[in-house]
């Protein structure tokens, strides 16, 4: 495929503290460029493009400079699968704080363990534990 495809998160004045967030909860997040808005207008100072990664998954984040009647909804969540139980809670217990868990973490019967939440920002985040591969 020739295409580049990123997932858009179109924050209201705080993609900073998502940067900060999602690079204190997973080790291979990483910001690529972040570029701010000028002093003197309204936006100073807040990001009017951020270009990130999660793992292999691109992201572009931004901070409106214009309000809008809507924000993130649970119909579009971003699904990070794990094999290692501790990064699943740590990720859990950081994105769910001061969020809106869906559903708690534990065993629905397709995955070793899965929790649904939205952070404390409004993006909405389904995780996965992966069950061991069978021998």
């Amino acid at each position: 495929m020739g295409s580049h495809v990123a997932t858009h998160l179109m924050f209201s004045g705080n993609c900073a503290a998502a940067l900060e967030l999602y690079a204190s909860v997973f080790t291979d997040f990483r910001v690529d460029a972040v570029e701010r808005y000028e002093a003197g207008g309204p936006s100073a100072g807040q990001v009017k493009m951020a270009e990130a990664r999660l793992g292999d998954h691109h992201l572009m984040l931004i901070d409106s400079p214009v309000p809008h009647e809507f924000t993130f909804t649970a119909s579009i969540s971003i699904v990070v699968a794990f094999t290692d139980a501790k990064e699943f809670e740590k990720a859990f217990e950081a994105l769910s704080a001061n969020g809106t868990v869906r559903m708690p973490p534990g065993d629905y019967g397709f995955s070793q363990r899965f929790a649904w939440c939205a952070d404390r920002l409004g993006v909405s985040w389904q995780l996965n534990l992966l069950r061991p591969a069978s021998p």
